[in-house]
Protein backbone atom coordinates (compact mmCIF):
# COMPACT_ATOMS: atom_id res chain seq x y z
CA UNK A 1 0.00 0.00 0.00
CA UNK A 2 2.84 2.37 0.77
CA UNK A 3 4.31 1.85 -2.72
CA UNK A 4 0.95 2.54 -4.30
CA UNK A 5 0.40 5.63 -2.14
CA UNK A 6 3.82 6.95 -3.07
CA UNK A 7 3.06 6.44 -6.74
CA UNK A 8 -0.23 8.28 -6.41
CA UNK A 9 1.47 11.14 -4.59
CA UNK A 10 4.05 11.50 -7.36
CA UNK A 11 1.47 11.33 -10.16
CA UNK A 12 -0.85 13.69 -8.36
CA UNK A 13 1.84 16.24 -7.65
CA UNK A 14 3.04 16.23 -11.23
CA UNK A 15 -0.53 16.65 -12.38
CA UNK A 16 -0.99 19.71 -10.17
CA UNK A 17 2.13 21.27 -11.65
CA UNK A 18 0.84 20.90 -15.19
CA UNK A 19 -2.94 20.98 -14.86
CA UNK A 20 -3.62 24.55 -16.01
CA UNK A 21 -5.45 24.84 -19.29
CA UNK A 22 -6.58 21.24 -19.58
CA UNK A 23 -10.30 22.01 -19.89
CA UNK A 24 -11.96 21.11 -23.18
CA UNK A 25 -15.37 20.69 -24.74
CA UNK A 26 -16.36 17.65 -26.78
CA UNK A 27 -17.03 18.46 -30.43
CA UNK A 28 -20.15 17.47 -32.29
CA UNK A 29 -18.95 14.98 -34.89
CA UNK A 30 -20.67 12.71 -37.40
CA UNK A 31 -18.96 9.62 -36.00
CA UNK A 32 -19.83 10.62 -32.44
CA UNK A 33 -23.47 11.08 -33.35
CA UNK A 34 -23.55 7.59 -34.82
CA UNK A 35 -22.77 5.92 -31.50
CA UNK A 36 -25.47 7.07 -29.12
CA UNK A 37 -26.21 4.92 -26.09
CA UNK A 38 -28.91 2.47 -27.08
CA UNK A 39 -30.09 -1.03 -26.41
CA UNK A 40 -28.24 -3.48 -28.67
CA UNK A 41 -30.30 -4.63 -31.63
CA UNK A 42 -31.10 -8.29 -32.01
CA UNK A 43 -29.37 -9.24 -35.26
CA UNK A 44 -29.86 -12.50 -37.13
CA UNK A 45 -26.37 -13.54 -36.01
CA UNK A 46 -27.23 -12.80 -32.39
CA UNK A 47 -30.52 -14.74 -32.68
CA UNK A 48 -28.63 -17.68 -34.15
CA UNK A 49 -26.10 -17.58 -31.30
CA UNK A 50 -28.91 -17.43 -28.77
CA UNK A 51 -30.66 -20.39 -30.36
CA UNK A 52 -27.68 -22.65 -29.68
CA UNK A 53 -27.05 -21.34 -26.16
CA UNK A 54 -24.23 -18.92 -26.99
CA UNK A 55 -26.11 -15.65 -26.75
CA UNK A 56 -24.74 -14.68 -23.35
CA UNK A 57 -21.20 -15.65 -24.37
CA UNK A 58 -21.48 -13.43 -27.44
CA UNK A 59 -22.61 -10.47 -25.34
CA UNK A 60 -19.92 -10.83 -22.66
CA UNK A 61 -17.22 -11.31 -25.30
CA UNK A 62 -18.04 -7.93 -26.86
CA UNK A 63 -19.13 -5.80 -23.92
CA UNK A 64 -15.71 -4.60 -22.74
CA UNK A 65 -13.46 -4.89 -25.77
CA UNK A 66 -11.07 -2.10 -26.77
CA UNK A 67 -9.50 -1.92 -30.23
CA UNK A 68 -5.92 -0.59 -30.02
CA UNK A 69 -4.41 0.46 -33.36
CA UNK A 70 -0.73 -0.37 -32.99
CA UNK A 71 1.63 -0.71 -35.95
CA UNK A 72 3.67 -2.95 -38.21
CA UNK A 73 5.18 -6.21 -36.90
CA UNK A 74 8.76 -4.90 -37.09
CA UNK A 75 7.97 -1.66 -35.24
CA UNK A 76 7.83 -0.60 -31.59
CA UNK A 77 4.12 0.29 -31.42
CA UNK A 78 3.01 -3.31 -31.71
CA UNK A 79 5.23 -4.39 -28.81
CA UNK A 80 3.75 -1.70 -26.56
CA UNK A 81 0.27 -2.67 -27.72
CA UNK A 82 0.92 -6.29 -26.77
CA UNK A 83 2.28 -5.23 -23.38
CA UNK A 84 -0.77 -3.08 -22.66
CA UNK A 85 -2.99 -6.06 -23.45
CA UNK A 86 -0.87 -8.32 -21.23
CA UNK A 87 -1.11 -5.98 -18.25
CA UNK A 88 -4.71 -4.79 -18.57
CA UNK A 89 -6.66 -7.77 -19.90
CA UNK A 90 -9.05 -9.01 -17.23
CA UNK A 91 -11.27 -11.75 -18.60
CA UNK A 92 -14.75 -10.45 -19.44
CA UNK A 93 -14.09 -7.21 -17.53
CA UNK A 94 -11.70 -5.78 -20.12
CA UNK A 95 -10.07 -7.10 -23.25
CA UNK A 96 -7.61 -4.97 -25.22
CA UNK A 97 -7.09 -6.15 -28.79
CA UNK A 98 -3.84 -4.80 -30.35
CA UNK A 99 -4.12 -4.44 -34.12
CA UNK A 100 -1.48 -4.69 -36.83
CA UNK A 101 -1.80 -1.36 -38.68
CA UNK A 102 0.20 0.84 -41.05
CA UNK A 103 1.48 3.12 -38.28
CA UNK A 104 1.30 6.63 -36.87
CA UNK A 105 -0.55 8.55 -39.59
CA UNK A 106 -3.03 5.88 -40.57
CA UNK A 107 -3.70 5.14 -36.89
CA UNK A 108 -5.21 8.62 -36.59
CA UNK A 109 -7.42 7.99 -39.61
CA UNK A 110 -8.40 4.63 -38.12
CA UNK A 111 -9.50 6.44 -34.95
CA UNK A 112 -11.64 8.73 -37.08
CA UNK A 113 -13.15 6.29 -39.55
CA UNK A 114 -12.57 2.60 -38.72
CA UNK A 115 -15.17 0.79 -36.63
CA UNK A 116 -13.84 -0.94 -33.55
CA UNK A 117 -10.78 1.29 -33.08
CA UNK A 118 -10.91 3.22 -29.80
CA UNK A 119 -7.27 3.95 -28.90
CA UNK A 120 -4.12 4.24 -31.00
CA UNK A 121 -0.41 4.92 -30.88
CA UNK A 122 0.83 7.82 -32.96
CA UNK A 123 3.63 10.39 -33.08
CA UNK A 124 3.16 13.90 -31.75
CA UNK A 125 4.10 15.45 -35.11
CA UNK A 126 1.11 13.94 -36.97
CA UNK A 127 -1.15 16.83 -36.01
CA UNK A 128 1.18 19.11 -37.98
CA UNK A 129 0.74 16.78 -40.95
CA UNK A 130 -3.06 16.79 -40.74
CA UNK A 131 -3.16 20.56 -40.35
CA UNK A 132 -0.85 21.43 -43.25
CA UNK A 133 -0.57 18.48 -45.67
CA UNK A 134 -3.43 15.99 -45.47
CA UNK A 135 -5.90 18.48 -44.04
CA UNK A 136 -8.59 17.18 -41.67
CA UNK A 137 -10.91 19.84 -40.18
CA UNK A 138 -10.71 20.33 -36.40
CA UNK A 139 -8.30 17.42 -36.03
CA UNK A 140 -6.94 18.77 -32.73
CA UNK A 141 -10.46 18.63 -31.22
CA UNK A 142 -11.52 15.29 -32.66
CA UNK A 143 -8.39 13.41 -31.58
CA UNK A 144 -7.13 13.75 -27.99
CA UNK A 145 -4.53 11.93 -25.94
CA UNK A 146 -4.65 9.79 -22.81
CA UNK A 147 -0.97 10.12 -21.99
CA UNK A 148 2.37 10.83 -23.56
CA UNK A 149 4.35 7.63 -24.02
CA UNK A 150 8.03 7.04 -24.65
CA UNK A 151 10.30 9.02 -26.97
CA UNK A 152 10.58 7.46 -30.43
CA UNK A 153 13.48 8.28 -32.74
CA UNK A 154 14.03 9.31 -36.33
CA UNK A 155 16.52 6.83 -37.81
CA UNK A 156 18.25 7.78 -41.06
CA UNK A 157 20.16 4.77 -42.39
CA UNK A 158 22.32 5.01 -45.51
CA UNK A 159 24.65 2.93 -47.68
CA UNK A 160 28.38 2.89 -46.97
CA UNK A 161 29.12 5.41 -49.74
CA UNK A 162 26.86 8.06 -48.15
CA UNK A 163 28.70 10.20 -45.61
CA UNK A 164 26.12 12.83 -44.64
CA UNK A 165 22.52 13.86 -45.14
CA UNK A 166 23.63 16.22 -47.93
CA UNK A 167 24.97 13.23 -49.88
CA UNK A 168 21.39 11.95 -50.18
CA UNK A 169 20.39 14.91 -52.36
CA UNK A 170 18.84 13.74 -55.64
CA UNK A 171 18.88 10.08 -54.54
CA UNK A 172 16.08 7.63 -53.76
CA UNK A 173 15.28 7.34 -50.05
CA UNK A 174 12.57 5.16 -48.52
CA UNK A 175 10.02 7.02 -46.40
CA UNK A 176 8.44 3.70 -45.34
CA UNK A 177 4.86 2.84 -46.31
CA UNK A 178 2.25 5.61 -46.62
CA UNK A 179 0.71 6.23 -43.22
CA UNK A 180 3.72 5.09 -41.19
CA UNK A 181 5.44 7.57 -38.86
CA UNK A 182 8.40 7.98 -41.21
CA UNK A 183 6.09 9.13 -44.00
CA UNK A 184 5.36 12.19 -41.85
CA UNK A 185 8.73 12.78 -40.16
CA UNK A 186 10.90 12.26 -43.27
CA UNK A 187 9.35 15.09 -45.34
CA UNK A 188 9.66 17.45 -42.35
CA UNK A 189 13.29 16.41 -41.92
CA UNK A 190 14.44 16.98 -45.50
CA UNK A 191 12.30 20.07 -46.13
CA UNK A 192 13.68 21.90 -43.11
CA UNK A 193 17.23 20.96 -44.03
CA UNK A 194 16.70 22.08 -47.63
CA UNK A 195 17.71 18.70 -49.07
CA UNK A 196 15.74 17.39 -52.04
CA UNK A 197 15.59 13.61 -52.22
CA UNK A 198 13.40 11.28 -54.28
CA UNK A 199 10.91 9.70 -51.86
CA UNK A 200 10.08 6.02 -52.29
CA UNK A 201 7.29 4.46 -50.24
CA UNK A 202 8.05 0.82 -49.48
CA UNK A 203 8.13 -1.28 -46.34
CA UNK A 204 11.50 -0.60 -44.70
CA UNK A 205 12.23 -4.31 -44.29
CA UNK A 206 12.15 -4.40 -48.11
CA UNK A 207 14.08 -1.11 -48.29
CA UNK A 208 16.99 -2.69 -46.41
CA UNK A 209 17.24 -5.31 -49.15
CA UNK A 210 16.93 -2.75 -51.95
CA UNK A 211 19.83 -0.79 -50.46
CA UNK A 212 22.04 -3.82 -51.17
CA UNK A 213 21.49 -3.52 -54.91
CA UNK A 214 21.80 0.25 -54.99
CA UNK A 215 18.10 0.79 -55.77
CA UNK A 216 17.90 2.97 -52.68
CA UNK A 217 20.53 5.19 -51.07
CA UNK A 218 18.92 5.09 -47.65
CA UNK A 219 15.78 4.95 -45.56
CA UNK A 220 14.03 6.82 -42.77
CA UNK A 221 12.34 4.90 -39.96
CA UNK A 222 10.73 6.06 -36.73
CA UNK A 223 10.28 4.18 -33.48
CA UNK A 224 11.83 3.44 -30.13
CA UNK A 225 15.43 2.36 -29.86
CA UNK A 226 16.80 -0.21 -30.34
CA UNK A 227 14.79 -1.31 -33.37
CA UNK A 228 14.53 -4.99 -34.22
CA UNK A 229 14.29 -3.93 -37.87
CA UNK A 230 17.99 -3.03 -37.76
CA UNK A 231 19.43 -5.33 -35.10
CA UNK A 232 17.95 -8.47 -36.65
CA UNK A 233 19.42 -7.49 -40.01
CA UNK A 234 22.98 -8.74 -40.55
CA UNK A 235 24.83 -5.58 -41.54
CA UNK A 236 27.53 -6.94 -43.84
CA UNK A 237 27.22 -3.94 -46.13
CA UNK A 238 28.57 -1.10 -44.03
CA UNK A 239 25.21 0.61 -43.60
CA UNK A 240 25.45 3.58 -41.24
CA UNK A 241 23.20 5.93 -39.29
CA UNK A 242 23.53 9.57 -40.32
CA UNK A 243 23.67 12.38 -37.75
CA UNK A 244 20.75 14.82 -37.76
CA UNK A 245 21.27 18.38 -36.41
CA UNK A 246 18.71 19.47 -33.81
CA UNK A 247 18.73 23.24 -34.23
CA UNK A 248 15.98 23.34 -36.90
CA UNK A 249 13.55 21.05 -35.08
CA UNK A 250 13.13 22.44 -31.55
CA UNK A 251 9.38 22.99 -31.96
CA UNK A 252 8.58 19.35 -32.78
CA UNK A 253 11.30 17.07 -31.47
CA UNK A 254 13.84 16.57 -28.68
CA UNK A 255 17.56 15.82 -29.04
CA UNK A 256 18.76 12.24 -28.75
CA UNK A 257 21.68 9.99 -29.70
CA UNK A 258 22.37 6.46 -30.93
CA UNK A 259 25.29 4.49 -29.51
CA UNK A 260 26.89 1.10 -29.97
CA UNK A 261 24.72 -0.17 -27.12
CA UNK A 262 21.67 0.58 -29.25
CA UNK A 263 23.07 -0.67 -32.57
CA UNK A 264 26.29 -2.66 -32.15
CA UNK A 265 26.26 -3.75 -35.80
CA UNK A 266 26.26 -0.16 -37.05
CA UNK A 267 28.05 2.06 -34.51
CA UNK A 268 31.52 1.52 -33.07
CA UNK A 269 32.05 1.52 -29.27
CA UNK A 270 32.49 5.04 -27.96
CA UNK A 271 30.89 6.69 -30.99
CA UNK A 272 27.60 8.60 -30.90
CA UNK A 273 25.21 9.57 -33.68
CA UNK A 274 23.00 12.63 -33.17
CA UNK A 275 19.31 11.88 -33.68
CA UNK A 276 15.86 13.40 -33.26
CA UNK A 277 13.51 12.18 -30.56
CA UNK A 278 9.81 11.98 -31.46
CA UNK A 279 7.27 12.02 -28.58
CA UNK A 280 4.86 9.10 -28.90
CA UNK A 281 1.23 9.60 -27.86
CA UNK A 282 -1.48 7.20 -26.74
CA UNK A 283 -4.31 8.84 -28.66
CA UNK A 284 -8.07 8.42 -28.36
CA UNK A 285 -11.11 9.52 -30.30
CA UNK A 286 -12.88 12.34 -28.46
CA UNK A 287 -16.04 10.43 -27.62
CA UNK A 288 -18.69 12.66 -26.02
CA UNK A 289 -20.24 11.69 -22.70
CA UNK A 290 -23.45 10.24 -24.18
CA UNK A 291 -21.77 7.73 -26.53
CA UNK A 292 -21.69 3.97 -26.04
CA UNK A 293 -17.98 3.68 -26.86
CA UNK A 294 -17.18 6.08 -24.03
CA UNK A 295 -17.88 3.49 -21.32
CA UNK A 296 -15.28 1.17 -22.85
CA UNK A 297 -12.68 3.91 -23.11
CA UNK A 298 -13.37 5.02 -19.53
CA UNK A 299 -12.79 1.51 -18.24
CA UNK A 300 -9.59 1.26 -20.31
CA UNK A 301 -8.34 4.51 -18.75
CA UNK A 302 -9.19 3.31 -15.24
CA UNK A 303 -7.26 0.08 -15.75
CA UNK A 304 -4.36 1.82 -17.49
CA UNK A 305 -3.76 4.31 -14.67
CA UNK A 306 -4.46 1.89 -11.84
CA UNK A 307 -2.13 -0.77 -13.22
CA UNK A 308 0.53 1.56 -14.57
CA UNK A 309 3.06 0.55 -11.93
CA UNK A 310 3.08 -2.94 -13.42
CA UNK A 311 4.45 -1.61 -16.72
CA UNK A 312 7.61 -0.41 -14.97
CA UNK A 313 8.75 -3.90 -13.98
CA UNK A 314 10.28 -6.74 -16.04
CA UNK A 315 9.51 -8.14 -18.55
CA UNK A 316 8.00 -4.91 -19.90
CA UNK A 317 9.95 -2.60 -22.21
CA UNK A 318 12.45 -0.41 -20.25
CA UNK A 319 10.98 2.72 -21.87
CA UNK A 320 7.91 2.41 -19.62
CA UNK A 321 10.09 3.73 -16.78
CA UNK A 322 10.52 7.06 -18.58
CA UNK A 323 6.78 7.72 -18.95
CA UNK A 324 5.21 10.39 -16.74
CA UNK A 325 1.42 10.09 -16.81
CA UNK A 326 0.88 13.76 -15.92
CA UNK A 327 3.20 15.31 -18.51
CA UNK A 328 1.42 17.45 -21.09
CA UNK A 329 1.98 16.92 -24.81
CA UNK A 330 2.49 20.27 -26.58
CA UNK A 331 -0.16 20.97 -29.21
CA UNK A 332 -2.48 18.22 -27.94
CA UNK A 333 -5.52 18.17 -25.61
CA UNK A 334 -5.82 15.51 -22.95
CA UNK A 335 -9.05 13.51 -23.18
CA UNK A 336 -11.48 14.68 -20.51
CA UNK A 337 -11.94 11.18 -19.03
CA UNK A 338 -8.17 10.87 -18.52
CA UNK A 339 -8.10 14.36 -17.00
CA UNK A 340 -10.82 13.43 -14.53
CA UNK A 341 -8.98 10.22 -13.61
CA UNK A 342 -5.83 12.24 -12.85
CA UNK A 343 -7.86 14.60 -10.67
CA UNK A 344 -9.18 11.66 -8.68
CA UNK A 345 -5.64 10.41 -8.18
CA UNK A 346 -4.67 13.86 -6.93
CA UNK A 347 -7.56 13.88 -4.47
CA UNK A 348 -6.57 10.44 -3.19
CA UNK A 349 -2.90 11.32 -2.93
CA UNK A 350 -3.17 14.64 -1.08
CA UNK A 351 -1.32 17.85 -1.77
CA UNK A 352 2.30 16.91 -2.32
CA UNK A 353 4.56 19.01 -4.50
CA UNK A 354 7.58 17.61 -6.33
CA UNK A 355 10.78 19.69 -6.22
CA UNK A 356 11.09 19.59 -10.01
CA UNK A 357 7.78 20.33 -11.83
CA UNK A 358 7.09 18.55 -15.14
CA UNK A 359 7.38 21.84 -17.03
CA UNK A 360 11.05 21.96 -16.03
CA UNK A 361 11.58 18.50 -17.49
CA UNK A 362 9.82 19.56 -20.70
CA UNK A 363 12.02 22.64 -21.03
CA UNK A 364 15.25 20.84 -20.14
CA UNK A 365 16.03 19.74 -23.74
CA UNK A 366 15.67 23.32 -24.94
CA UNK A 367 17.96 24.58 -22.19
CA UNK A 368 20.49 21.89 -23.06
CA UNK A 369 20.40 22.92 -26.73
CA UNK A 370 21.17 26.51 -25.75
CA UNK A 371 23.99 25.45 -23.45
CA UNK A 372 25.64 23.31 -26.14
CA UNK A 373 24.54 24.61 -29.56
CA UNK A 374 25.41 22.42 -32.57
CA UNK A 375 26.50 19.61 -30.24
CA UNK A 376 23.58 17.15 -29.88
CA UNK A 377 25.70 14.60 -28.03
CA UNK A 378 26.57 17.13 -25.32
CA UNK A 379 22.93 18.23 -25.20
CA UNK A 380 21.86 14.66 -24.53
CA UNK A 381 24.50 14.31 -21.80
CA UNK A 382 23.29 17.49 -20.09
CA UNK A 383 19.66 16.39 -20.30
CA UNK A 384 20.41 12.97 -18.80
CA UNK A 385 22.46 14.66 -16.07
CA UNK A 386 19.46 16.87 -15.26
CA UNK A 387 17.16 13.84 -15.02
CA UNK A 388 19.54 12.07 -12.65
CA UNK A 389 19.81 15.21 -10.51
CA UNK A 390 16.02 15.60 -10.31
CA UNK A 391 15.64 12.01 -9.09
CA UNK A 392 17.97 12.73 -6.15
CA UNK A 393 16.00 15.75 -4.91
CA UNK A 394 13.95 15.14 -1.73
CA UNK A 395 10.19 15.40 -1.99
CA UNK A 396 8.29 17.82 0.19
CA UNK A 397 5.50 16.35 2.30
Amino acid sequence: MRGQAARLVLIGAMFIASAEGWAQTAPVDQRAQTFKVAQPKTTSQARKAASIGEGRLKITSNTWTIGLASGLPEGTFIRFGAEIARNLNDGDELRVIPMITYGATDNVKDLLYLKGVDVAFTNADVLEHFKSVQRIPNIEKRINYITGMYIGHVHVLARSDIRSLQDLAGKKVSFHTPGAGASVSAPILFQRLGIEVEPVYVNNAIALEQMKTGELAGLVNTGGKPQDLFNKFKNDYGYKFLSVPFDKFEDLYVPSVFTSEDYPGYIKPGEKVAALGVPVVLAVYNWPRESDRLRRVERFIEYFFDRFEGFQKPPYHPAWKSINLATKVPGWTRYWAAEEKLKRLVAAAGKSQPPVPPVAVQLAPQQASRAAPHNPAEQERLFQEFLEWSKRQPRKQ
